[in-house]
């Protein structure tokens, strides 16, 4: 029976999607991005080889399935032209297995200087972007004078929209920003370059994945960044510009919410944070040094250091119950192996009080995070496959993170591998 699952991150991004969706995409018949842009990092590990993607959907992989990038995403064709050329050679026919949503924002020269001026404006106050424009893209979009992929494929229309949105731009980049404007004769001919080169891959996604649904497949929704990064549910202002929870599975791709049987929550077995924001169990300590060195965190898109701590119940709670989510994947369980303990958020305190449940931003800031410890455990995970193979104390935190969220931990990631993975209950089962 075919079933379409949504595989999203369940803390602030970096959990390991990408590995997931790869494993479960020999499911499936498709695999659709729906939000975000290049401001994402999927690393695929197969065989030991490393593939890192940013915009293509990790299913690209597996020689037979379909991948989208639905309506959702904010795409630079610049980028997605690199990262198509980068695959040539090792992945086949990814021209005919590519779908672009003819609808998709396009991601521009202008949205990227922008995106650079403002976050160099704010010095210290700065959100921490990747720089790459997703920000103002986004903004466009909702303001009504983005460039839609459709408007590549045709000169007249293109030029139209571009000296139209950059009367708007470039006032502010002159004005306001006291740099350099864009010239509009040489943007739309980059941009009519773009069109013609990503052409054939250009469609209608709603159209094709129900197409795929009525055909049998299975269809796999991978998410991009953490439920709380999403711009509405997470940690707000320090978030990403889109709706990274469920719901906008079906907003991005065009696929009706009924037709989507479940949400899988990647998270990893402690919290990491890239960027600024409140991170109320962040370690400073050897510990958390540890876990960044052996967890290898550096952000795949930027190469930031990630910031690292214990994991977080309530935040994984209150995600779990954002996304309506089914069953949990934890990831990098092997990070924390050989710890004499562990530790576990169960709740906060502020100024003495207890808090109840995930609070606002203002007093997240301020919280203090109330842990249970738990003992560690000595044996190495890594590379384990069955459950039953883990140390006794691997099985008593996993437990214990099952009752704390009220979800069923049904994968373990071991490694970075594709067969690194324990499967308890595959959501294709």
């Amino acid at each position: 029976m075919a079933k379409n699952i949504v595989v999203l991150g369940i803390q602030w991004g970096d959990e390991g999607k990408g590995k997931i969706v790869d494993l479960l995409t020999r499911h499936v018949g498709a695999v659709v991005r729906f939000q975000g842009g290049h401001n994402a990092g999927h690393t695929l590990v197969v065989d030991g080889r490393k593939t890192i993607l940013h915009l293509i959907p990790s299913g690209i992989l597996h020689s037979n399935v379909k991948c989208f990038i639905g309506s959702g995403v904010v795409l630079s064709p610049a980028a997605l032209i690199q990262e198509i050329e980068a695959l040539q050679g090792s992945v086949t026919n990814i021209e005919r297995r590519l779908r672009i949503s003819h609808t998709c924002p396009v991601i521009m020269p202008y949205h990227t200087l922008l995106d650079k001026l403002r976050e160099s404006a704010k010095g210290k106050k700065a959100i921490g972007t990747t720089g790459r424009g997703i920000g103002p893209a986004y903004e466009d979009k909702a303001a009504r004078r983005g460039i839609r992929f459709s408007d590549l494929l045709n000169e007249d229309v293109c030029r139209s929209r571009i000296e139209e949105v950059l009367d708007y731009h470039n006032f502010v980049l002159k004005h306001f920003y006291h740099s350099d404007t864009i010239d509009a004769d040489n943007l739309v001919r980059e941009s009519l370059t773009f069109g013609e080169q990503l052409a054939p891959m250009i469609g209608d996604v709603t159209v094709e994945l129900t197409d795929c649904i009525a055909q049998g497949d299975s269809i796999l929704f991978e998410g991009a960044q953490g439920t709380m990064l999403d711009i509405d549910h997470g940690t707000y202002p320090y978030v990403t510009s889109s709706n990274t929870t469920a719901g906008a599975a079906s907003t991005g791709s065009g696929i009706g919410p009924m037709l989507i049987d479940g949400i899988l929550g990647i998270a990893k077995a402690y919290t990491t944070r890239v960027g600024s924001g409140p991170f109320p169990t962040e370690l400073f300590d050897e510990t958390g040094a540890k876990l960044a060195s052996r967890g290898q965190e550096f952000g795949s898109t930027t190469g930031r250091p990630r910031r690292c701590g214990w994991f977080d119940a309530v935040m994984v709670q209150r995600a779990c119950l954002v996304n309506g989510v089914s069953s949990l994947c934890l990831t990098k369980l092997d990070v924390l192996d050989g710890l004499d303990e562990v530790k576990i958020c169960t709740g906060y305190e502020v100024d003495g009080t207890y808090v109840e449940g995930f609070p606002d931003i203002a007093r997240l800031s301020t919280c203090r995070p109330i842990y249970e410890v738990l003992p560690g455990w000595q044996a190495a995970t890594a590379g384990i496959k069955t459950y039953t193979d883990l140390p006794q104390a691997a099985k008593d935190y996993i437990d214990r993170l099952e009752n704390l969220t009220g979800c069923s931990v049904d994968l373990v990631s071991t490694g970075p591998d594709r067969v690194n993975t324990i499967v308890r209950n595959s959501p294709y089962s």
